[in-house]
């Protein structure tokens, strides 16, 4: 079969002696599903078959065994018919001539999806664990799988690898055994599917450590005939008080893995001995009501240890394992660990998500009162309430990992971050310099703003640009401390360069008033003036006269050693002397905007200077200018540059009909204006008119005549006014 050339769609055998042992296997497994779901099964392998025909296993076997295994695998655990039929053809965008658009025009978009998922999840390698460590590899790879049917499919298919792992040489045998215990098993754990976890545990450690696994198994079978016998006794006393209080009951012992054992002894410096003195039994009963029945039944046989009583149904674990836990202090001194749950219960800690697809299948829920509390018949709830199984998925997704992000750099580094972070916080994630002159973010090869959220499995670039510099709305978009802290920071540095330039321009003004500048003064006299009022450079003289913390008339007075004039000068006087200072926009800190009289470009305007805040601008027509006239020292001239940039915030009182609608009406005109709605306050409300405050940002007062002419002509308005 040529490459590139397209697979022909096989015909479903019409003869039963055409299908092999292991399809007819998987078809009885499956017989869970409709007959017409699994023709689509045997197509799914026709297809495969057809495509893989001439590839082998290291063992041998033609390719299509393993793929049809692993579907077997998961068939067990009752999952849906297109995780079947994607787990069949798994590897065939990968290994073979089909496409995905073969794929989803014969079998669907949702197969499509699945296998592509798993194509990807496979190019994910393991080079970048060296940076990232495997907890970040783990819930990365949950992260990616936008589906998490993908990742029952990975591990299916990591299953049915380690089960035939005595094919690969040693090496190899190796890294796919540390893998499979680092990465895989505590997926499976996470995801509450013990059963498949436990495979993984053991198959990974047997060829991990085949000797030590080889001894724990051997003393595990040859348990001495006492602890045989104690084991009877134990189970008899409980079956035998549980059936006279009526209780229906699965009491099944519990025997320990090589695996668990293992950890446990290098864990916590355990011997065997040690970690085998520990009898476990689960009592399995019908409803919620029984659980805590047996729990004293249990309780009243043998006395529990203090403070080892866990209630997993009242509060379940993270990933729905819901289970009453108990330590009773055994016959023969050693402890009996005993774990008490109803059937679902059994069937979520066994099955863990897989068991969604179970329920699907016709077995019905017991236990109203445990379902209430538990992790997945909660999300069954909201599954039977959207009909979406990809809603189901996204919330199982969102449940393991509530508060974390997981995210590529373009080398292919994994990040972790807080969720609802936005590009903004990656950026400073990755170096602070790449924060402050961050302009915009590509995600996915996408260009986005700075301020997108980010979800899991997306890759971040960040574009930068030497010129670019914080601003302080940034802070608003930022969720991480170090994104804030190093915002913080350089809008502190640039403040203080802003400050120290307009402190020139003040103290040039009011030394040209007296008739001398900066640069005549003598450098002798300046050093003096800056030490007797201990400031280290003229750069903090400047800065904290920009501040308001210093008068530039006084300071200039001092500086060209001249008595104070008369200072009853008016405002108009004031305005004409010297050269006005101009606000271009790009001020930070050092300039402020009354919220009295909110001015904005345009308007006839004055400064205020005012200790700690630098110059506060008020318009002329303000009511408070009055009380500032009370000291004319501290008004500053002070004027619009020819080009303003920046938005700058306004109120309008705007009187509407009190109606449902109205104020959606206003909404849409002002934002049509192309303005930004920043606050909306009800003043006054009655069965007829409602008077409404807008706070909105607007460039100049072009812009907020067009904003106002929008808002009067709507029906719903009587009157808008500048506040």
């Amino acid at each position: 079969m040529t490459a590139g050339a397209p697979v022909l769609i096989q015909p479903v055998p019409a003869s039963e002696a055409d299908v092999p042992d292991y399809m007819r296997q998987l078809e009885r497994t499956a017989a869970y599903l409709p007959d017409e779901q699994r023709a689509q099964l045997r197509r799914a392998w026709a297809v495969g078959a057809a495509a893989h025909a001439g590839q082998t296993r290291k063992s041998g076997e033609p390719y299509i065994t393993h793929p049809v295994a692993v579907a077997q695998v998961l068939a067990e655990q009752k999952v849906d018919v297109e995780t079947l039929v994607a787990a069949i053809l798994h590897d065939t965008i990968e290994d073979t001539p089909l496409t995905r658009e073969q794929l989803a025009q014969d079998f669907g978009e949702t197969v499509a999806d699945l296998v592509e998922g798993v194509t990807k999840l496979d190019k994910l390698h393991f080079s970048s664990r060296q940076e990232a460590a495997a907890e970040s590899f783990r819930k990365m790879m949950l992260a990616m799988a936008r589906d998490l049917r993908v990742i029952l499919i990975k591990l299916g298919d990591r299953l049915h690898n380690m089960r035939t792992l005595g094919a690969q040489p040693g090496p190899t045998r190796e890294r796919i055994a540390r893998e499979t215990l680092e990465v895989y098993a505590p997926i499976a754990q996470r995801l509450g599917m013990n059963l498949i976890k436990a495979e993984l545990q053991d198959r990974g450690f047997h060829a991990l450590h085949p000797l030590r696994h080889l001894i724990l198994e051997k003393h595990i079978r040859g348990q001495p005939m006492l602890r045989r016998e104690a084991m009877a006794k134990i189970e008899a006393q409980l079956a035998q008080r549980l059936t006279n209080e009526g209780l229906q009951y699965r009491l099944v012992s519990r025997i320990k893995s090589p695996w668990s054992i293992y950890n446990k002894m290098r864990s916590e410096g355990k011997t065997f001995a040690q970690v085998m003195d520990v009898f476990g039994f689960r009592i399995v009963l019908h409803s919620v009501g029984d659980c805590y029945r047996a729990l004293g039944v249990a309780h009243s046989v043998f006395k529990p240890l203090d403070g080892r009583f866990r209630d997993f149904i009242a509060i379940p674990k993270a990933n729905g394992y819901q289970s009453l836990h108990t330590v009773l202090f055994g016959p023969y001194g050693s402890p009996i660990e005993v774990q008490i749950r109803t059937e679902e219960m059994d069937l979520i800690a066994e099955r863990g998500i897989a068991a969604h697809w179970a329920y699907k299948h016709g077995m019905a829920p017991s236990g109203a009162q445990a379902r209430a509390h538990s992790w997945i018949a909660n999300l069954l709830e909201s599954q039977r309430a959207t009909g979406s199984s990809l809603e189901f998925l996204e919330n199982v997704k969102v449940d393991l990992f509530p508060d974390e992000v997981y995210l590529f750099t373009p080398k292919g580094d994994i990040l972790s971050l807080p969720r609802n972070s936005t590009a903004l916080d990656f950026a400073y994630a990755v170096h602070t310099d790449v924060g402050n002159t961050a302009v915009a973010a590509r995600v996915d090869k996408k260009l986005v703003p700075l301020r997108t959220k980010l979800v899991s499995g997306q890759s971040v670039e960040v574009v930068t640009a030497k010129s670019s510099l914080p601003k302080p709305q940034w802070l608003e978009v930022v969720v991480t401390g170090k994104a804030r802290t190093a915002i913080r920071a350089q809008l502190k540095q640039l403040e203080h360069e802003d400050a120290v330039s307009l402190g020139h321009r003040m103290i040039d003004r009011a030394l040209e008033d007296l008739g001398t500048s900066l640069d005549r003064l003598p450098q002798a006299r300046l050093d003096a003036y800056l030490a007797e009022l201990r400031y280290p450079r003229l750069e903090e003289l400047l800065a904290d006269i920009a501040l308001g913390n210093r008068m530039p008339s006084q300071v200039a007075m001092a500086l060209a050693q001249k008595e104070s004039p008369d200072d009853g000068a008016t405002a108009d006087q004031l305005q004409r002397r010297g050269e006005r200072i101009l606000i271009s926009g790009h001020e930070r800190g050092v300039i402020s905007f009354a919220n009295c009289c909110m001015p904005i470009p345009g308007d006839e305007i004055m400064g205020y200077h005012t200790a700690g805040k630098g110059i506060v601008v008020h318009r002329l027509d303000c009511p408070n200018v009055a009380e500032y006239r009370k000291s004319p020292d501290r008004w500053v001239a002070i004027g619009w540059d020819r080009e303003v940039t920046g938005d700058y915030a306004v109120a309008l009182i705007i009187e509407t009909e009190n109606k449902p609608g109205s104020l959606a009406e206003v909404a849409a005109a002002i934002a049509k204006a192309d303005s930004n709605i920043e606050g909306v306050e009800y003043l006054e409300r009655d069965t007829n008119v409602a008077v409404i405050r807008f706070s909105i940002e607007v460039r100049n007062r072009e812009h907020l005549a067009d904003v106002i002419r929008r808002t009067r002509r709507l029906g719903v308005v009587h009157g808008v006014q500048r506040l």
